[in-house]
Protein backbone atom coordinates (compact mmCIF):
# COMPACT_ATOMS: atom_id res chain seq x y z
CA UNK A 1 0.00 0.00 0.00
CA UNK A 2 2.75 2.46 0.69
CA UNK A 3 3.12 2.62 -3.57
CA UNK A 4 -0.17 3.93 -3.60
CA UNK A 5 0.26 5.97 -1.26
CA UNK A 6 3.01 7.06 -2.54
CA UNK A 7 1.41 7.52 -5.83
CA UNK A 8 -1.58 9.47 -4.57
CA UNK A 9 1.45 12.48 -4.32
CA UNK A 10 0.96 12.61 -8.30
CA UNK A 11 -2.54 12.57 -8.14
CA UNK A 12 -2.74 15.60 -5.26
CA UNK A 13 -2.82 18.41 -7.66
CA UNK A 14 -5.33 16.79 -9.87
CA UNK A 15 -7.71 15.84 -7.06
CA UNK A 16 -10.37 18.97 -8.28
CA UNK A 17 -10.19 17.62 -11.76
CA UNK A 18 -11.37 13.80 -10.66
CA UNK A 19 -13.85 14.71 -7.99
CA UNK A 20 -15.30 16.48 -11.14
CA UNK A 21 -15.04 13.62 -13.33
CA UNK A 22 -16.52 11.70 -10.85
CA UNK A 23 -19.64 13.49 -10.46
CA UNK A 24 -19.97 13.71 -13.84
CA UNK A 25 -19.35 10.11 -14.36
CA UNK A 26 -22.32 9.67 -11.30
CA UNK A 27 -24.75 11.28 -13.32
CA UNK A 28 -23.66 9.34 -16.86
CA UNK A 29 -24.49 5.82 -14.58
CA UNK A 30 -27.22 6.97 -12.87
CA UNK A 31 -29.29 7.93 -15.75
CA UNK A 32 -29.43 4.09 -16.88
CA UNK A 33 -31.33 2.95 -13.63
CA UNK A 34 -33.95 4.50 -14.77
CA UNK A 35 -35.07 2.13 -16.90
CA UNK A 36 -35.96 -0.68 -14.30
CA UNK A 37 -38.20 1.95 -13.20
CA UNK A 38 -39.43 2.86 -16.41
CA UNK A 39 -40.13 -1.18 -17.13
CA UNK A 40 -42.07 -1.08 -13.51
CA UNK A 41 -44.36 2.05 -14.21
CA UNK A 42 -44.95 0.79 -17.79
CA UNK A 43 -46.23 -2.36 -16.67
CA UNK A 44 -48.05 -1.88 -13.73
CA UNK A 45 -49.48 1.52 -14.28
CA UNK A 46 -50.18 1.55 -17.59
CA UNK A 47 -50.59 -1.65 -19.02
CA UNK A 48 -52.27 -2.81 -16.26
CA UNK A 49 -53.35 0.50 -14.73
CA UNK A 50 -57.15 1.08 -15.21
CA UNK A 51 -57.40 4.12 -17.85
CA UNK A 52 -58.49 4.03 -21.26
CA UNK A 53 -56.02 2.01 -24.29
CA UNK A 54 -55.46 6.19 -25.77
CA UNK A 55 -54.66 7.52 -23.03
CA UNK A 56 -52.35 4.74 -21.94
CA UNK A 57 -50.62 5.21 -25.38
CA UNK A 58 -50.31 9.31 -24.87
CA UNK A 59 -48.81 8.59 -21.75
CA UNK A 60 -46.92 5.52 -22.88
CA UNK A 61 -45.54 8.49 -25.87
CA UNK A 62 -45.10 11.20 -23.33
CA UNK A 63 -42.82 9.13 -21.18
CA UNK A 64 -40.86 7.71 -24.16
CA UNK A 65 -40.37 11.14 -25.31
CA UNK A 66 -39.21 12.23 -22.14
CA UNK A 67 -36.59 9.55 -21.91
CA UNK A 68 -35.45 9.96 -25.94
CA UNK A 69 -34.63 13.40 -24.42
CA UNK A 70 -32.70 12.03 -21.23
CA UNK A 71 -30.97 9.74 -23.61
CA UNK A 72 -30.05 10.98 -26.96
CA UNK A 73 -29.74 14.79 -25.73
CA UNK A 74 -28.28 15.13 -22.24
CA UNK A 75 -26.28 11.59 -22.16
CA UNK A 76 -24.09 11.71 -24.94
CA UNK A 77 -22.40 15.47 -23.99
CA UNK A 78 -21.75 13.97 -20.20
CA UNK A 79 -20.38 10.14 -21.60
CA UNK A 80 -17.96 12.74 -23.49
CA UNK A 81 -16.85 14.75 -20.98
CA UNK A 82 -16.62 11.94 -18.58
CA UNK A 83 -14.33 10.00 -20.95
CA UNK A 84 -12.18 13.27 -22.11
CA UNK A 85 -11.57 14.50 -18.41
CA UNK A 86 -10.53 10.72 -17.02
CA UNK A 87 -7.82 10.93 -19.98
CA UNK A 88 -6.75 13.73 -19.36
CA UNK A 89 -6.39 13.49 -15.66
CA UNK A 90 -4.46 10.12 -16.22
CA UNK A 91 -1.95 11.49 -19.15
CA UNK A 92 -1.16 14.36 -17.49
CA UNK A 93 0.00 12.48 -13.99
CA UNK A 94 1.47 9.59 -16.33
CA UNK A 95 3.55 12.97 -17.41
CA UNK A 96 4.57 14.12 -14.69
CA UNK A 97 6.09 10.59 -13.47
CA UNK A 98 8.14 10.13 -16.48
CA UNK A 99 9.58 13.75 -16.11
CA UNK A 100 10.55 13.12 -12.73
CA UNK A 101 11.81 10.14 -13.59
CA UNK A 102 14.12 11.62 -16.24
CA UNK A 103 15.32 13.71 -13.88
CA UNK A 104 16.14 10.93 -11.29
CA UNK A 105 17.65 8.75 -14.14
CA UNK A 106 19.74 11.36 -15.49
CA UNK A 107 20.93 12.00 -11.67
CA UNK A 108 21.91 8.24 -11.26
CA UNK A 109 25.41 7.29 -11.11
CA UNK A 110 27.92 5.65 -13.87
CA UNK A 111 28.20 2.57 -11.27
CA UNK A 112 24.38 1.84 -11.18
CA UNK A 113 24.21 2.31 -15.39
CA UNK A 114 27.16 -0.34 -15.13
CA UNK A 115 24.93 -2.80 -13.57
CA UNK A 116 21.49 -2.08 -15.09
CA UNK A 117 20.62 -2.32 -18.79
CA UNK A 118 19.38 0.07 -20.38
CA UNK A 119 16.25 -1.57 -21.67
CA UNK A 120 15.14 -2.50 -18.59
CA UNK A 121 15.49 1.20 -17.71
CA UNK A 122 13.31 2.18 -20.58
CA UNK A 123 10.45 -0.14 -19.53
CA UNK A 124 9.93 1.10 -16.23
CA UNK A 125 9.84 4.61 -17.47
CA UNK A 126 7.51 3.55 -20.54
CA UNK A 127 5.87 -0.05 -20.19
CA UNK A 128 5.48 0.37 -16.35
CA UNK A 129 4.78 4.20 -16.02
CA UNK A 130 1.79 3.11 -18.91
CA UNK A 131 0.19 0.63 -16.59
CA UNK A 132 0.23 2.98 -13.56
CA UNK A 133 -2.69 4.69 -15.74
CA UNK A 134 -5.16 1.80 -14.90
CA UNK A 135 -5.17 3.23 -10.88
CA UNK A 136 -6.31 6.73 -11.89
CA UNK A 137 -8.97 5.52 -14.82
CA UNK A 138 -9.94 2.75 -13.21
CA UNK A 139 -9.21 3.04 -9.12
CA UNK A 140 -10.08 6.15 -8.87
CA UNK A 141 -12.81 7.08 -10.89
CA UNK A 142 -14.43 3.93 -12.41
CA UNK A 143 -14.47 1.71 -9.18
CA UNK A 144 -15.67 4.64 -7.19
CA UNK A 145 -18.59 5.10 -10.10
CA UNK A 146 -19.49 1.54 -10.24
CA UNK A 147 -19.56 1.48 -6.14
CA UNK A 148 -22.35 4.62 -6.43
CA UNK A 149 -23.79 2.64 -9.00
CA UNK A 150 -23.83 -0.30 -6.88
CA UNK A 151 -25.66 1.46 -3.74
CA UNK A 152 -28.36 3.60 -6.00
CA UNK A 153 -29.61 0.14 -7.47
CA UNK A 154 -29.50 -0.92 -3.72
CA UNK A 155 -31.72 1.89 -2.20
CA UNK A 156 -33.88 1.68 -5.19
CA UNK A 157 -34.13 -1.85 -4.80
CA UNK A 158 -35.34 -1.51 -1.13
CA UNK A 159 -37.57 1.20 -1.07
CA UNK A 160 -39.39 -1.45 -3.95
CA UNK A 161 -39.00 -4.65 -1.63
CA UNK A 162 -36.73 -5.41 1.70
CA UNK A 163 -37.17 -9.04 1.08
CA UNK A 164 -36.35 -10.04 -2.61
CA UNK A 165 -32.99 -6.95 -1.81
CA UNK A 166 -31.72 -9.55 0.72
CA UNK A 167 -32.04 -12.74 -1.37
CA UNK A 168 -29.94 -10.52 -4.49
CA UNK A 169 -27.17 -9.58 -2.03
CA UNK A 170 -26.63 -12.53 -0.06
CA UNK A 171 -23.60 -13.97 -2.41
CA UNK A 172 -22.08 -10.58 -1.38
CA UNK A 173 -19.89 -11.83 1.05
CA UNK A 174 -18.35 -15.10 -1.08
CA UNK A 175 -17.84 -12.67 -3.86
CA UNK A 176 -15.96 -10.39 -1.19
CA UNK A 177 -14.12 -13.60 -0.28
CA UNK A 178 -13.24 -14.46 -3.49
CA UNK A 179 -11.77 -11.20 -4.83
CA UNK A 180 -9.60 -11.18 -2.02
CA UNK A 181 -8.38 -14.68 -1.51
CA UNK A 182 -7.55 -14.80 -5.56
CA UNK A 183 -6.62 -11.40 -6.28
CA UNK A 184 -4.38 -11.38 -3.08
CA UNK A 185 -1.14 -13.38 -5.33
CA UNK A 186 -2.06 -11.76 -8.45
CA UNK A 187 0.14 -8.46 -7.66
CA UNK A 188 3.32 -11.04 -6.95
CA UNK A 189 2.69 -12.65 -10.04
CA UNK A 190 1.81 -9.45 -11.89
CA UNK A 191 5.41 -8.39 -10.70
CA UNK A 192 7.23 -11.33 -12.21
CA UNK A 193 5.73 -11.14 -15.11
CA UNK A 194 7.01 -7.45 -15.73
CA UNK A 195 10.36 -8.06 -14.63
CA UNK A 196 10.91 -10.92 -17.17
CA UNK A 197 8.92 -8.74 -19.88
CA UNK A 198 11.62 -5.85 -19.08
CA UNK A 199 14.63 -8.68 -19.00
CA UNK A 200 12.92 -10.00 -22.79
CA UNK A 201 13.33 -5.73 -23.77
CA UNK A 202 16.90 -5.02 -22.17
CA UNK A 203 18.22 -8.04 -24.25
CA UNK A 204 16.29 -6.75 -27.49
CA UNK A 205 17.51 -3.29 -26.73
CA UNK A 206 21.55 -4.46 -26.35
CA UNK A 207 21.21 -6.62 -29.51
CA UNK A 208 19.99 -4.24 -31.65
CA UNK A 209 22.49 -1.71 -30.48
CA UNK A 210 25.05 -3.97 -31.25
CA UNK A 211 23.61 -5.93 -34.66
CA UNK A 212 26.81 -5.00 -36.87
CA UNK A 213 28.59 -7.22 -34.08
CA UNK A 214 26.04 -9.86 -34.30
CA UNK A 215 26.36 -10.01 -38.36
CA UNK A 216 29.89 -9.48 -38.54
CA UNK A 217 30.63 -12.37 -36.31
CA UNK A 218 27.35 -14.22 -37.95
CA UNK A 219 25.80 -15.19 -34.67
CA UNK A 220 22.46 -14.69 -35.79
CA UNK A 221 21.02 -18.50 -34.96
CA UNK A 222 23.48 -18.14 -31.42
CA UNK A 223 21.39 -14.84 -30.33
CA UNK A 224 18.03 -16.75 -31.76
CA UNK A 225 18.62 -19.13 -29.08
CA UNK A 226 19.34 -16.63 -26.47
CA UNK A 227 16.41 -14.51 -27.02
CA UNK A 228 14.02 -17.59 -27.34
CA UNK A 229 15.52 -18.38 -23.78
CA UNK A 230 14.73 -15.26 -22.76
CA UNK A 231 11.57 -15.21 -24.35
CA UNK A 232 10.49 -18.57 -23.19
CA UNK A 233 10.93 -17.09 -19.12
CA UNK A 234 8.69 -14.44 -20.13
CA UNK A 235 5.82 -16.64 -21.86
CA UNK A 236 5.97 -19.29 -18.76
CA UNK A 237 5.69 -16.27 -16.27
CA UNK A 238 2.91 -14.86 -18.34
CA UNK A 239 1.31 -18.00 -18.79
CA UNK A 240 1.36 -18.46 -14.70
CA UNK A 241 -0.13 -15.25 -14.32
CA UNK A 242 -3.12 -16.46 -16.93
CA UNK A 243 -3.79 -19.30 -15.08
CA UNK A 244 -4.33 -17.76 -11.62
CA UNK A 245 -6.57 -14.97 -13.23
CA UNK A 246 -8.52 -17.70 -15.50
CA UNK A 247 -8.98 -19.10 -11.47
CA UNK A 248 -10.30 -16.02 -10.18
CA UNK A 249 -12.63 -15.19 -13.07
CA UNK A 250 -14.13 -18.59 -12.87
CA UNK A 251 -15.07 -18.44 -9.67
CA UNK A 252 -16.22 -15.13 -8.96
CA UNK A 253 -17.89 -14.91 -12.47
CA UNK A 254 -19.97 -18.00 -11.53
CA UNK A 255 -21.13 -16.28 -7.82
CA UNK A 256 -22.17 -13.67 -10.30
CA UNK A 257 -24.10 -15.46 -12.40
CA UNK A 258 -25.89 -17.24 -9.64
CA UNK A 259 -27.58 -14.26 -8.31
CA UNK A 260 -29.36 -13.65 -10.80
CA UNK A 261 -31.25 -17.03 -11.06
CA UNK A 262 -31.40 -17.09 -7.22
CA UNK A 263 -33.58 -13.41 -8.26
CA UNK A 264 -35.65 -14.45 -10.85
CA UNK A 265 -36.83 -18.17 -8.83
CA UNK A 266 -37.73 -16.35 -5.81
CA UNK A 267 -39.42 -12.96 -7.67
CA UNK A 268 -41.30 -15.74 -9.47
CA UNK A 269 -42.82 -17.69 -6.49
CA UNK A 270 -43.26 -14.12 -5.12
CA UNK A 271 -45.70 -13.59 -8.32
CA UNK A 272 -47.87 -16.54 -8.28
CA UNK A 273 -48.21 -15.64 -4.24
CA UNK A 274 -49.96 -12.64 -4.92
CA UNK A 275 -46.98 -10.98 -2.66
CA UNK A 276 -45.36 -9.04 -5.59
CA UNK A 277 -46.69 -7.21 -8.70
CA UNK A 278 -45.08 -8.51 -12.58
CA UNK A 279 -43.83 -4.94 -12.31
CA UNK A 280 -41.20 -5.48 -9.77
CA UNK A 281 -40.42 -8.30 -10.40
CA UNK A 282 -38.99 -7.19 -13.82
CA UNK A 283 -37.80 -4.02 -12.60
CA UNK A 284 -36.20 -6.46 -9.99
CA UNK A 285 -34.44 -8.60 -12.95
CA UNK A 286 -33.72 -5.69 -14.82
CA UNK A 287 -31.38 -3.85 -11.61
CA UNK A 288 -29.96 -7.60 -11.03
CA UNK A 289 -28.18 -6.63 -13.99
CA UNK A 290 -27.46 -3.21 -13.21
CA UNK A 291 -26.44 -4.53 -9.74
CA UNK A 292 -24.03 -7.28 -10.82
CA UNK A 293 -22.66 -5.50 -14.61
CA UNK A 294 -20.32 -3.18 -11.87
CA UNK A 295 -19.46 -5.97 -9.61
CA UNK A 296 -17.84 -7.48 -13.19
CA UNK A 297 -16.25 -4.52 -13.82
CA UNK A 298 -14.73 -4.42 -10.36
CA UNK A 299 -13.49 -7.97 -10.90
CA UNK A 300 -12.05 -6.82 -14.06
CA UNK A 301 -10.65 -3.96 -12.49
CA UNK A 302 -9.10 -6.10 -9.79
CA UNK A 303 -7.07 -7.50 -12.16
CA UNK A 304 -5.88 -4.24 -13.63
CA UNK A 305 -5.91 -2.32 -10.80
CA UNK A 306 -3.44 -5.34 -9.59
CA UNK A 307 -1.22 -4.96 -12.67
CA UNK A 308 -1.34 -1.51 -11.95
CA UNK A 309 0.24 -1.83 -8.52
CA UNK A 310 2.58 -4.02 -9.75
CA UNK A 311 4.19 -1.51 -12.20
CA UNK A 312 3.85 1.37 -8.71
CA UNK A 313 6.18 -0.86 -7.14
CA UNK A 314 8.67 -1.24 -9.69
CA UNK A 315 8.63 2.71 -11.10
CA UNK A 316 9.64 3.27 -7.18
CA UNK A 317 11.77 0.71 -7.18
CA UNK A 318 13.37 2.87 -9.62
CA UNK A 319 13.05 6.00 -8.01
CA UNK A 320 14.37 4.74 -4.69
CA UNK A 321 17.34 4.22 -6.63
CA UNK A 322 19.90 6.13 -4.30
CA UNK A 323 22.48 8.49 -5.62
CA UNK A 324 26.43 8.01 -5.31
CA UNK A 325 27.17 11.62 -6.13
CA UNK A 326 24.89 14.06 -5.04
CA UNK A 327 25.33 17.60 -3.64
CA UNK A 328 25.93 18.32 -0.10
CA UNK A 329 23.95 19.84 2.12
CA UNK A 330 25.63 23.00 1.86
CA UNK A 331 27.23 22.68 -1.20
CA UNK A 332 27.77 25.94 -3.12
CA UNK A 333 27.63 26.66 -7.15
CA UNK A 334 30.72 26.46 -8.68
CA UNK A 335 31.90 30.25 -10.23
CA UNK A 336 35.15 31.34 -11.15
CA UNK A 337 37.28 28.59 -12.10
CA UNK A 338 41.65 29.31 -12.28
CA UNK A 339 41.98 25.26 -12.77
CA UNK A 340 44.32 24.55 -10.24
CA UNK A 341 43.95 20.63 -9.24
CA UNK A 342 45.44 19.24 -6.45
CA UNK A 343 44.87 15.29 -5.61
CA UNK A 344 45.64 14.55 -2.14
CA UNK A 345 46.24 10.79 -1.08
CA UNK A 346 43.58 9.69 -3.04
CA UNK A 347 42.62 5.78 -3.22
CA UNK A 348 39.55 4.84 -4.83
CA UNK A 349 37.69 1.98 -5.58
CA UNK A 350 34.45 0.98 -7.37
CA UNK A 351 33.32 -1.17 -5.27
CA UNK A 352 33.43 -1.78 -1.13
CA UNK A 353 34.32 -5.20 -1.48
CA UNK A 354 37.18 -4.58 -4.40
CA UNK A 355 40.51 -3.56 -4.16
CA UNK A 356 41.72 -0.22 -4.60
CA UNK A 357 42.22 1.17 -8.06
CA UNK A 358 43.89 3.97 -7.49
CA UNK A 359 46.18 4.14 -4.68
CA UNK A 360 47.43 7.06 -2.70
CA UNK A 361 47.69 9.69 -5.71
CA UNK A 362 49.25 12.51 -4.75
CA UNK A 363 49.54 15.55 -7.55
CA UNK A 364 49.50 18.93 -7.95
CA UNK A 365 48.54 20.63 -11.50
CA UNK A 366 48.97 24.19 -11.82
CA UNK A 367 46.51 26.54 -14.08
CA UNK A 368 47.33 26.19 -17.56
CA UNK A 369 49.24 22.96 -17.54
CA UNK A 370 48.91 20.47 -19.70
CA UNK A 371 49.30 17.05 -17.50
CA UNK A 372 49.37 13.29 -20.14
CA UNK A 373 48.82 9.96 -18.01
CA UNK A 374 49.97 7.17 -19.60
CA UNK A 375 50.92 3.10 -18.81
CA UNK A 376 49.69 0.21 -19.78
CA UNK A 377 45.87 -0.51 -20.33
CA UNK A 378 43.81 -0.93 -16.95
CA UNK A 379 46.42 1.05 -14.35
CA UNK A 380 44.00 3.60 -13.70
CA UNK A 381 44.21 6.54 -15.92
CA UNK A 382 40.65 7.12 -16.93
CA UNK A 383 39.75 6.63 -13.00
CA UNK A 384 41.58 9.13 -12.05
CA UNK A 385 40.53 11.26 -14.49
CA UNK A 386 36.68 10.14 -13.62
CA UNK A 387 37.42 11.49 -10.08
CA UNK A 388 37.22 15.33 -11.27
CA UNK A 389 33.98 15.81 -12.73
CA UNK A 390 33.02 13.45 -9.76
CA UNK A 391 31.37 10.87 -12.07
CA UNK A 392 33.01 8.67 -9.15
CA UNK A 393 34.02 10.27 -5.50
CA UNK A 394 36.93 9.26 -3.90
CA UNK A 395 37.43 6.39 -1.41
CA UNK A 396 39.90 8.46 0.41
CA UNK A 397 42.01 11.70 0.56
CA UNK A 398 40.40 14.29 -1.66
CA UNK A 399 40.34 16.28 -4.74
CA UNK A 400 41.02 20.24 -4.77
CA UNK A 401 39.78 23.29 -7.41
CA UNK A 402 41.97 26.09 -6.63
CA UNK A 403 41.74 25.09 -3.06
CA UNK A 404 38.06 23.82 -2.08
CA UNK A 405 37.32 20.22 -2.31
CA UNK A 406 35.37 19.68 -5.20
CA UNK A 407 32.72 17.53 -2.58
CA UNK A 408 31.82 21.52 -1.57
CA UNK A 409 30.65 22.50 -4.91
CA UNK A 410 26.78 21.24 -6.70
CA UNK A 411 27.91 18.50 -9.04
CA UNK A 412 26.39 20.05 -11.99
CA UNK A 413 28.00 23.70 -11.58
CA UNK A 414 31.32 21.53 -11.40
CA UNK A 415 30.81 19.50 -14.45
CA UNK A 416 29.95 22.54 -16.29
CA UNK A 417 33.18 23.75 -15.91
CA UNK A 418 34.91 20.97 -17.84
CA UNK A 419 34.97 19.38 -21.01
CA UNK A 420 35.83 15.89 -21.88
CA UNK A 421 36.35 14.51 -25.30
CA UNK A 422 36.39 10.71 -25.49
CA UNK A 423 37.68 7.94 -27.28
CA UNK A 424 33.96 6.69 -27.89
CA UNK A 425 31.62 10.30 -28.09
CA UNK A 426 28.05 9.55 -28.24
CA UNK A 427 26.46 11.71 -31.09
CA UNK A 428 22.49 11.76 -30.75
CA UNK A 429 20.34 10.78 -33.81
CA UNK A 430 19.42 14.80 -34.35
CA UNK A 431 21.03 17.17 -36.80
CA UNK A 432 24.56 18.06 -36.58
CA UNK A 433 23.83 21.55 -35.22
CA UNK A 434 21.87 20.44 -32.47
CA UNK A 435 24.48 17.93 -31.26
CA UNK A 436 27.30 20.65 -31.00
CA UNK A 437 24.73 23.19 -29.06
CA UNK A 438 24.69 20.33 -26.04
CA UNK A 439 28.12 22.48 -25.37
CA UNK A 440 25.72 25.48 -25.04
CA UNK A 441 22.15 25.10 -25.71
CA UNK A 442 21.72 28.73 -25.98
CA UNK A 443 24.43 28.80 -28.46
CA UNK A 444 23.97 30.95 -31.53
CA UNK A 445 24.28 29.63 -35.14
CA UNK A 446 27.24 32.10 -35.66
CA UNK A 447 28.91 30.38 -32.03
CA UNK A 448 28.33 26.97 -33.32
CA UNK A 449 29.98 27.28 -37.05
CA UNK A 450 33.00 29.52 -35.06
CA UNK A 451 33.21 26.31 -32.93
CA UNK A 452 32.88 23.64 -36.04
CA UNK A 453 35.91 25.73 -37.59
CA UNK A 454 38.23 25.53 -34.29
CA UNK A 455 37.54 21.89 -34.62
CA UNK A 456 38.57 21.28 -38.30
CA UNK A 457 34.51 20.32 -38.76
CA UNK A 458 33.04 22.84 -41.29
CA UNK A 459 34.19 21.74 -44.19
CA UNK A 460 33.10 18.05 -43.77
CA UNK A 461 29.51 19.66 -42.38
CA UNK A 462 29.01 21.47 -44.93
CA UNK A 463 29.73 18.77 -47.55
CA UNK A 464 27.07 16.94 -45.57
CA UNK A 465 23.56 16.77 -47.53
CA UNK A 466 21.60 19.03 -45.17
CA UNK A 467 24.88 21.02 -43.72
CA UNK A 468 24.27 21.83 -40.09
CA UNK A 469 20.53 20.55 -40.06
CA UNK A 470 21.98 16.99 -41.31
CA UNK A 471 20.36 14.11 -38.95
CA UNK A 472 23.73 12.50 -37.98
CA UNK A 473 21.58 9.16 -37.47
CA UNK A 474 21.56 7.03 -33.46
CA UNK A 475 25.20 7.65 -31.80
CA UNK A 476 26.39 9.31 -35.19
CA UNK A 477 26.11 6.24 -37.01
CA UNK A 478 25.94 8.23 -40.40
CA UNK A 479 29.27 9.96 -39.87
CA UNK A 480 33.11 8.32 -39.65
CA UNK A 481 34.83 8.19 -37.02
CA UNK A 482 36.98 11.59 -37.02
CA UNK A 483 34.40 13.25 -38.18
CA UNK A 484 32.04 12.15 -34.81
CA UNK A 485 35.15 13.39 -32.74
CA UNK A 486 35.31 16.33 -34.49
CA UNK A 487 31.96 17.30 -33.90
CA UNK A 488 32.82 16.43 -30.29
CA UNK A 489 35.39 18.54 -29.77
CA UNK A 490 33.14 21.44 -31.37
CA UNK A 491 30.72 21.13 -28.86
CA UNK A 492 33.66 21.50 -26.26
CA UNK A 493 34.65 24.73 -28.34
CA UNK A 494 31.51 26.09 -27.94
CA UNK A 495 31.00 25.21 -24.36
CA UNK A 496 35.05 26.66 -23.44
CA UNK A 497 35.06 25.38 -19.63
CA UNK A 498 38.26 26.28 -18.43
CA UNK A 499 39.07 22.43 -17.74
CA UNK A 500 39.67 19.83 -20.07
CA UNK A 501 39.34 16.21 -19.81
CA UNK A 502 41.14 14.15 -23.26
CA UNK A 503 40.58 10.01 -23.02
CA UNK A 504 42.20 8.30 -25.67
CA UNK A 505 40.44 11.45 -27.74
CA UNK A 506 42.54 9.81 -30.78
CA UNK A 507 43.44 6.18 -30.32
CA UNK A 508 40.74 4.84 -33.00
CA UNK A 509 41.31 7.11 -35.75
CA UNK A 510 43.35 6.69 -38.88
CA UNK A 511 46.53 9.19 -39.30
CA UNK A 512 44.93 11.93 -41.47
CA UNK A 513 41.58 12.43 -39.01
CA UNK A 514 44.53 11.97 -35.89
CA UNK A 515 46.44 14.73 -37.50
CA UNK A 516 43.62 17.37 -38.04
CA UNK A 517 41.90 16.18 -34.70
CA UNK A 518 45.56 16.91 -32.95
CA UNK A 519 45.42 19.98 -34.25
CA UNK A 520 42.11 21.30 -32.78
CA UNK A 521 42.42 19.92 -29.40
CA UNK A 522 46.06 21.33 -29.27
CA UNK A 523 44.44 24.40 -30.17
CA UNK A 524 42.20 23.99 -27.67
CA UNK A 525 44.11 23.46 -24.94
CA UNK A 526 45.49 26.76 -25.16
CA UNK A 527 45.44 28.41 -21.51
CA UNK A 528 42.74 25.51 -20.00
CA UNK A 529 44.78 23.20 -16.98
CA UNK A 530 44.36 20.18 -19.91
CA UNK A 531 44.38 16.23 -18.81
CA UNK A 532 45.22 13.91 -21.78
CA UNK A 533 44.99 9.92 -20.84
CA UNK A 534 46.85 8.46 -24.37
CA UNK A 535 47.73 5.60 -25.39
CA UNK A 536 49.90 6.79 -28.40
CA UNK A 537 53.09 8.48 -26.08
CA UNK A 538 53.91 10.23 -30.23
CA UNK A 539 50.70 12.73 -29.47
CA UNK A 540 51.47 13.54 -25.57
CA UNK A 541 55.45 14.65 -26.01
CA UNK A 542 54.32 18.54 -26.09
CA UNK A 543 52.80 18.09 -22.66
CA UNK A 544 53.96 19.63 -19.55
CA UNK A 545 54.13 16.78 -17.59
CA UNK A 546 53.50 13.12 -17.76
CA UNK A 547 52.68 10.84 -15.86
CA UNK A 548 53.02 7.26 -15.60
CA UNK A 549 50.64 5.09 -13.80
CA UNK A 550 50.84 1.27 -13.29
CA UNK A 551 48.45 -0.39 -11.02
CA UNK A 552 46.82 2.33 -9.55
CA UNK A 553 49.80 4.64 -8.35
CA UNK A 554 52.50 7.00 -10.02
CA UNK A 555 55.66 5.41 -10.98
CA UNK A 556 57.09 7.94 -13.09
CA UNK A 557 56.34 12.14 -13.44
CA UNK A 558 58.21 14.64 -15.55
CA UNK A 559 58.62 16.28 -19.04
CA UNK A 560 58.99 14.00 -22.14
CA UNK A 561 63.01 15.12 -22.14
CA UNK A 562 63.44 14.12 -18.48
CA UNK A 563 61.44 11.21 -18.92
CA UNK A 564 63.82 9.79 -21.85
CA UNK A 565 66.85 10.79 -19.83
CA UNK A 566 65.89 8.74 -16.90
CA UNK A 567 65.53 5.30 -18.95
CA UNK A 568 62.67 4.08 -16.94
CA UNK A 569 59.40 2.23 -17.35
CA UNK A 570 58.26 5.62 -20.10
CA UNK A 571 61.51 5.52 -21.87
CA UNK A 572 60.83 1.37 -23.00
CA UNK A 573 57.28 1.81 -23.44
CA UNK A 574 57.92 4.92 -26.03
CA UNK A 575 60.87 2.36 -27.41
CA UNK A 576 58.78 0.01 -27.70
CA UNK A 577 56.25 2.12 -29.44
CA UNK A 578 58.86 3.59 -31.97
CA UNK A 579 59.86 0.39 -32.92
CA UNK A 580 55.95 -0.85 -33.92
CA UNK A 581 55.88 2.64 -35.84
Amino acid sequence: MNSIKRYMQFVKPYRLQIIGTIIIGIIKFAIPLLIPLLIKYVVDDIIGGDAADSEKTSTLFWLMGGMIVIFVVARPPIEYYRQYFAQWVSSKILYDIRDRLFVHIQKLSFKYYANTRAGEVISRVINDVEQTKTFVVTGLMNLWLDVSTIIIAVIIMFNMDITLTIVSLILFPFYAFSVKYFFGNLRKLTRVRSQALAEVQGYLHERVQGMAVIKSFATEDYEQGNFDRQNSNFLQKAIDHTKWNAKAFAVVNTITDISPLLVIGYAGYQVIQGDISLGVMMAFIAYIDRLYAPLRRLVNSSTTLTQSIASMDRVFELLDEKYDIDDAPNAVECKEVNGHIQFKDVSFKYNENEEDVLKHINLDIQKGETVALVGMSGGGKSSLVGLIPRFYDVSDGSILLDGTDIRSFKVRSLRDKIGMVLQDNILFSESVKTNILLGKPEGTDEEVIQAAKAANAHDFIMSLPEGYDTKVGERGVKLSGGQKQRIAIARIFLKNPPILILDEATSALDLESEHLIQESLEELAIDRTTFIVAHRLSTITHADRIILIEHGQIMEEGSHDELMKKQGSYYKLFQVQQLEN
